[in-house]
């Protein structure tokens, strides 16, 4: 059981006892304790408990420090197994609503006898939430859009959640001897930011060994092989994927039709139909002589073309831009040479700053951006003026003592609701960089909001837009705004728009960086992450950048640290960058 797992039981745990009722400080002492086991490596979490030093962590008692150990030894916690049988199941349902936490979950629970997500839609129509302390008619109208929000949703998957479950499947398959090769196609290999299923291109003559096989993976919970061709199995998480079984002369034809939507295969093939050729699912002829084509590459070059990544197959433009020869040179994950946005235990991160930077140079990168947040975010634990001037002799000392990288002085600073900012501007002009960022208020006016966020970018020390919309994908709508005022109004005053590459977030939205970027718009790739493992999710951010025909030179962290400095001094002495 992986640190992951074992973070994730010891939150449930607190959700748990907070749904029957427990002291509050029990409860945070299991979700303090997740943050802990979450900022160690498996490494040191398995050599910890081993040894019998848990109660040598911060925050981890006797009491914890057995359970950890438990779940570390034996991958399972009697003491988990029987609280869960304790709480009716659906409890833990509802507090996947939008809103409904553990307190208002065990006040409809005891005070309304409702059990399940079912009971919940049923009372809403009732109204008899209503009258119910501590709801009204307005939250009841919320739960049942979010209620309908979550029925559209089901069976949709983020795109780390995807990959994750990709990884194990895609190993297994390309370890067995009766395969010749694996790859992902659908969804997935684009980047799209929700996946429904995964789509695993299968080359093998071996059909009927492959499926005994297959059932044999542990991770697989369920198999249908009615069909030869295409094996749908289940996965643990929920996700299902489709194996599509094809003969090794056929691989790179079927990848190709299971990879790029339906307005980029169609695109294709009438191009080949004017061009002479016939392209469909058994393969590429000219007449009735097949064109031979082991690979991708080969399909778009018999055709004219070059290669098209799978990032950009969505129909947008980009045979007729492959046919130009004006496809971009897209950004690829080791043009990031630094990040920013990353937050440590100072405020809301799991990690110390030192921890952190160590992570980030472990990946590569010459700089760390660290942007704790801003005061008024006091859920985050937002620093005070004079706690960032404490940090700030922190980095200081730190840079005198790593070699290799640099930490650079920011914040994450709030973007209030007047559009003025969390900090006054004596303090802004120390830091190297300001992300500015709403944290509140998401509901004003689409007016209102827009001209909050452009006040904000007009002053001259804000660097960057934070996740400009606050989406949360599957789970919170972006609130109402003027993106397209917004990005115009960057591009005017050299402020950079943020690509969050949280796989929660994925903000900005794909669908505007290629007109953006090709308007002179500056982005940073940037991970929002709050403990090490976080700073790996600038791969997905690169995924969607790509997805947006992005190129390296309009990003701003995948210039040098002295380029980065040049351009955060330039910025902050109001020169046009």
């Amino acid at each position: 059981m992986d640190k992951r797992e074992i973070a994730h039981i010891l939150e449930e745990i607190g959700t748990l006892l907070e749904l029957q009722g427990e002291s509050p400080f029990k409860s945070r002492a299991y979700y303090a304790g997740a943050r802990v086991v979450i900022g160690l490596d498996d490494a040191q979490l398995q050599d910890l408990a081993h040894s019998g030093k848990l109660k040598s962590l911060k925050g981890i008692g006797t009491a914890l420090a057995e359970k950890i150990h438990e779940l570390v030894t034996t991958g399972r916690l009697r003491y988990y197994e029987d609280l869960k049988q304790q709480v009716p199941a659906g409890l833990m349902e509802m507090l996947a609503i939008p809103g409904m936490g553990p307190k208002k979950v065990k006040a409809i629970h005891d005070q309304l006898g409702i059990a399940t997500v079912g009971e919940l839609e049923y009372a809403c129509h009732e109204n008899r939430l209503v009258d119910l302390p501590g709801f009204g008619r307005k939250t009841q109208d919320n739960i049942l859009k979010a209620l309908e929000r979550l029925k559209q949703q089901r069976g949709r998957f983020l795109c780390h959640e995807a990959m994750r479950a990709a990884g194990p499947l895609l190993e297994a398959l390309s370890q067995a001897n009766i395969t010749a090769r694996v790859a992902l196609a659908g969804d997935l290999r684009r980047r799209q930011e929700i996946i429904d299923r995964l789509d695993v291109v299968v080359g093998t003559d071996q059909a009927d060994h492959l499926q005994q096989a297959i059932r044999r993976f542990p991770f697989i919970t369920e198999v249908d092989d009615r069909d030869r061709t295409r094996i749908h199995v289940g996965l643990q998480g929920g996700l299902t994927a489709d194996l599509h079984l094809t003969a090794a002369d056929q691989f790179a034809v079927t990848l190709f039709h299971l990879t790029g939507n339906q307005a980029h295969i169609t695109a294709v093939r009438e191009l080949a139909r004017q061009r002479g050729y016939t392209l469909n699912e058994q393969g590429l002829w000219r007449g009735s002589e097949p064109v031979p084509c082991r690979e991708e590459a080969e399909i778009f070059a018999a055709l004219g073309l070059g290669y098209i990544p799978a990032e950009l197959r969505e129909g947008r433009g980009e045979v007729d831009a492959a046919e130009r020869g004006e496809l971009p040179m897209l950004i690829e994950a080791e043009d990031i040479q630094g990040v920013f946005h990353v937050h440590s235990t100072w405020s809301d991160g799991v990690a110390e700053i030192e921890d952190m930077v160590r992570a980030a140079q472990r990946l590569g990168y010459r700089y760390v951006g660290l942007s704790d947040h801003s005061q008024s975010a006091r859920y985050a634990h937002g620093l005070e003026p004079e706690r960032l001037r404490q940090q700030h002799m922190v980095i200081d000392q730190l840079n005198a003592k790593l070699d290799g990288i640099t930490i650079l002085k920011g914040s994450e600073v709030d973007i209030l609701a007047d559009g003025s900012l969390d900090y006054p501007d004596d303090l802004l002009r120390q830091l190297d960089f300001v992300v500015a960022s709403v944290h509140s208020r998401f509901n004003m006016p689409r007016e209102e909001m827009t001209a909050r966020i452009v006040r904000a970018m007009h002053n001259p020390y804000v660097t960057m837009v934070g996740h400009l919309t606050g989406r949360l994908l599957l789970a919170r709508d972006g609130y109402a705004l003027d993106i397209d005022t917004v990005i115009d109004e960057a591009i005017r005053l050299g402020v950079i728009i943020e690509l969050n590459a949280n796989p929660h977030r994925l903000d900005l939205d794909w669908r505007y960086l290629r007109q953006a970027c090709g308007h002179g718009l500056t982005i940073s790739i940037n991970p929002d992450a709050h403990s090490p493992d976080g700073l790996s999710d600038v791969a997905y951010g690169i995924g969607v950048a790509r997805k947006g025909w992005v190129s390296a030179p309009s990003v701003l962290n995948t210039r040098d640290l002295q380029e980065v400095q040049t351009w955060l001094r330039r910025r902050r002495q109001g020169v046009w960058c």
